[in-house]
């Protein structure tokens, strides 16, 4: 069938149809050029199309021993002569067919060879960040189930120090790993956000309050204006005072109301509206020593504070220099040492601390920050006052961080738990948004802390990536994005990224263009497409007009863990994920 090389230009060469036929199944096969001078060194092509004179082929790599190399370097020469792969020539480009002892894990089979698998290797594909991309109801959740069911079914030796962290945004992904849990040594462990209504045994979702820094309470609270952070970092402060300080922690609060008492009475306002505002403030920020109730001595007599604020008939508060030396007996300058260690709050504690901070920033005296800064006690409070508490309540006693990570990987038998599932299906995206970005600061930088570098990796495989893993604003307020960070820095600590998405196009630009591994399922819409071509120069114009037209379940696969873009079937998942599409006849006509 293969005649003499007629034509090299550039990547493509034009080789003779001896047959004088066109065998359309044989069109995206591989073909060698070798020649008898030099039969270690072997060019691999790829069969683009033909008609009864000539056969079109791109040069796509090269097999030198027993390695293949994408890429060209070298072309053959017009006497080379041109044939079909071999079988043990083929497997250097799908990947080990023996791949239950080899070090690989199963991808599917070749959409292309029949009878021949897809394999990579484990230190290929999981040590770098993946993209797993396509439309809704192409096979996604179908192709990730499988990919986890592989790397657990088919290997001699069971991945017992794995940690992967599945974020389930709809719930889908825990019956398929229910097998898993069964075999010997591994165990699957659930979270959820709401235990009432999951189907399996699952423990809540939980982050002790006292474990948020001030870019977590700037995530939590919605911040979009970083002029706010210096109030959330006095909150911190303040909830370490008051709550490990002991005594001072009184005095603390003394000075802080007799502060924002005197900035009051300073403003330069009537009287009238200076009582108004000092009732109004003591009625809300009280202490045992300064309240309203309090006794001033005056000359002869001793008065309440309320008492001393009574307008005389001039329209003046005759007692107000009392009120004033009151007030600046509670001031104090000293900076409390306070012991941070073993140090347990909850939200109702940074709640009071907030209203504290924002106190003493000037907030009652200052319209303009007081319109700012209230949208963040509207929204401590609705939190407060929402099922979303409970995500931030932990009963145990204190915890450190790197303890806190460790435990989430244990059962209840303080066994290993090599996979968790975070179901995330029972809060609004928002709040899901915040607890992923949350539950990915507290890997990163249990990760940058170990001592022993990568000794404790985590694979996180995010679903829905699109709706949190976006351009957004946290790198002007919070000066970084986790996401972005995670996917520039955590890979050599051992924090990889799987990111499974309908809109590639509104994932972070940074996030995708870390990854190095692709699952390219059926995609349709142009700005989708669009990105895929930008992720690889090897791939041809007909294997992106075939994404348009891929069948459920069937993706191509490329990155630095394939040695070429190919076509692949993944297997049906056993169990499957609940993620099937709605049967209207079974539903309609039942």
């Amino acid at each position: 069938m293969f005649g003499k090389i007629l034509k090299i230009d550039d990547k493509l060469i034009q080789v003779e149809n001896v047959s004088k036929t066109i065998q359309a199944n044989i069109i995206n096969f591989h073909v060698i050029f070798e020649e008898k001078e030099n039969p270690t060194s072997k060019i691999v092509g790829e069969i683009l199309g033909m008609n009864d004179e000539i056969i079109n082929i791109l040069l796509i790599g090269e097999i030198k021993g027993n390695f293949f190399n994408s890429g060209i370097v070298r072309y053959p020469s017009m006497k080379s002569i041109c044939r079909i792969v071999y079988k043990q020539e083929l497997e250097l480009i799908l990947g080990d067919q023996d791949f239950n002892s080899s070090g690989s894990i199963l991808i599917g089979s070749s959409a292309l060879y029949e009878g021949y698998n897809v394999t990579a290797k484990i230190n290929e594909i999981l040590t770098q960040h993946l993209a797993i991309i396509g439309n809704s109801g192409c096979g996604k959740s179908c192709g990730v189930a499988s990919l986890i069911q592989n790397l657990f079914y088919y290997n001699i030796k069971m991945p017992l120090n794995a940690h992967m962290v599945i974020f389930d945004v709809y719930g889908e992904y825990h019956s398929s790993l229910t097998k898993i849990n069964e075999l010997s040594g591994i165990n699957v462990k659930y979270y959820t956000t709401r235990t009432d209504v999951d189907e399996v045994a699952s423990e809540i979702v939980s982050i002790p309050a006292y474990f948020l820094e001030v870019d977590d309470l700037a995530l939590l609270l919605n911040v979009n204006d970083h002029t706010l952070l210096p109030i959330l970092e006095k909150t911190l402060q303040y909830v370490a005072i008051f709550k490990g300080a002991g005594d001072n922690a009184t005095k603390y609060k003394n000075s802080i109301i007799a502060k924002s008492l005197l900035d009051i009475i300073g403003s330069g306002k009537s009287s009238t509206q200076l009582g108004d505002q000092i009732i109004s403030t003591l009625n809300k920020f009280n202490t045992p020593e300064l309240n309203l109730e309090s006794g001033i001595v005056q000359p002869g007599y001793t008065r309440t504070l309320k008492q001393c604020l009574n307008i005389d008939a001039n329209g003046k508060m005759g007692a107000l220099q009392f009120i004033i030396e009151f007030l600046n007996g509670f001031v104090i300058n000293d900076v409390f040492d306070v012991n941070y260690d073993n140090l347990i709050y909850n939200l109702d504690d940074l709640n009071n601390a907030l209203e504290f901070a924002l106190m003493s920033e000037g907030m009652l005296n200052n319209s303009v920050l007081f319109e700012k800064a209230n949208d963040l006690r509207v929204r401590m409070n609705a939190i407060l006052n929402s099922n979303q508490r409970k995500y931030f309540e932990y009963s145990g006693s204190y915890i450190e961080k790197e303890q806190f990570v460790k435990s989430m990987f244990l059962t209840a038998n303080n066994e290993m738990a090599q996979l968790l599932n975070m179901n995330f299906n029972y809060v609004d995206e928002r709040f899901a948004k915040i607890l992923t970005k949350l539950y990915m600061k507290l890997f990163f930088n249990f990760a940058t802390s170990l001592t022993d570098r990568a000794s404790f990796p985590i694979h996180i495989i995010l679903e829905e990536a699109h709706r949190y893993v976006q351009n957004d604003n946290d790198i002007n307020v919070i000066g970084y994005n986790i996401f972005d960070r995670i996917t520039k820095e955590g890979r050599k600590y051992g924090i990889i990224m799987c990111f499974i998405t309908q809109r590639p196009s509104e994932l972070s630009t940074t996030c995708l263009s870390q990854c190095s591994n692709f699952v390219i399922f059926r995609l349709f819409h142009p700005e989708d497409l669009k990105i895929v071509v930008s992720m690889s120069s090897n791939l041809t114009t007909q294997e992106i007009e075939k994404i348009k037209t891929l069948r459920p379940g069937s993706a191509l696969v490329f990155g630095s863990a394939f040695r070429v873009p190919l076509m692949t079937r993944l297997n049906l998942p056993d169990p499957l994920p609940k993620s099937t599409n709605v049967n209207l006849e079974n539903i309609w006509y039942e």
